[in-house]
């Protein structure tokens, strides 16, 4: 039987895998102006990590942002007690666990937004939700209705589509997309007991001491220093990216509900294509346009039906 918890879990992509301590009062106008600034972050990540991957392997953009990031958490733990006083590893084969694979599907998302178009890549990422609930049935035996299974089963619909298989040749990329928000999703079905037992900072500063581990072997071989200072200011984008991406979400769940926040984060889609078509020359094909909507429509309802489900649970 899973643990009933009053945290909700951000259910988007990303390395958010934490619970939201809510509220006492709800206040939907806050969340959407959190849940704005976290699509906007978040999309310059995307087109960042796209920028980047023309002059560099996107195993390389990995490691120096994780690296970055450690260095700059090592400092602020050095500088701030408080911080230290709230690093804690009580269940450390769970914070391994999690934060490997965090770092794997940092890779394979990055590989993906370096190798096929960003408008697909972004759609399929946005199967993570679908994933994550049928994870919460194998692994935490959580019932669903027919409903939510037909849900699910209409979200892999729609990324089969954008897959097309038997039809155009089939992108490596495609598939690392899918594999980036399974991880994510296993990622999320760890992060209730770790953020519960341990907090945010520690289960946030596990996740990126391990993608960082995992990254310099896998970087090693194509191993090169960026020379000039538009590289490294990208890398900075990125890092400043995730940390205002990290605290928009965060802040965003914990004052509205989720279900009021999943079509908002759907602009993300509007605006990284609207950006590839001016910046990459790229448009989306139709099959990426109908399984796009097909994907939106069953994560829409996934998220509106597990909040009726919680309304119905506080009422009882």
């Amino acid at each position: 039987m899973p643990r009933p918890t009053s945290k909700p879990l951000i259910p988007g992509p990303g390395a958010n895998a934490l619970p939201v301590p809510p509220v006492k009062e709800r206040d939907n106008k806050r969340g959407i102006l959190w849940i704005l600034l976290s699509v906007c972050a978040a999309s310059i990540m995307t087109l960042t990590v796209r920028q980047l991957a023309g002059e560099f392997d996107s195993r390389l953009i990995v490691l120096f942002r994780s690296v970055l990031t450690m260095g700059l958490l090592a400092v602020l733990v050095i500088l701030f007690s408080p911080l230290r006083r709230n690093l804690r590893f009580s269940k450390p084969w769970l914070h391994v666990a999690r934060g490997t694979a965090i770092g794997i599907s940092t890779h394979l998302g990055f590989y993906t937004i370096a190798t096929i178009p960003l408008a697909t890549a972004t759609v399929l990422m946005f199967t993570a939700p679908v994933f994550a609930t049928l994870i919460s049935v194998v692994i935490h035996g959580e019932k669903i209705g027919p409903r939510r299974i037909a849900a699910i089963a209409v979200g892999f619909i729609g990324a089969l589509i954008i897959l097309r298989p038997g039809g155009a040749p089939l992108q490596l990329g495609m598939l690392s997309a899918l594999a980036s928000s399974l991880l994510f999703a296993t990622a999320l079905s760890m992060s209730r007991g770790i953020a519960e037992a341990d907090g945010p900072l520690s289960a946030f500063t596990s996740s990126v001491v391990l993608t960082a581990i995992i990254s310099i072997p896998l970087a090693a071989p194509v191993w090169e220093i960026p020379t000039g200072i538009g590289a490294w200011l990208a890398i900075g984008l990125l890092i400043i990216g995730g940390g205002l991406r990290n605290l928009a979400d965060l802040q965003a769940y914990r004052h509205a509900e989720a279900a009021v926040l999943a079509p908002i984060t759907y602009l993300r889609l509007v605006l990284i294509g609207g950006a590839a078509y001016v910046l990459f020359d790229e448009l989306p094909d139709t099959a990426t346009l109908i399984g796009a909507a097909v994907i939106v429509s069953s994560t829409l309802y996934v998220a509106r039906r597990e909040a009726a489900l919680k309304r119905k649970k506080s009422r009882a």
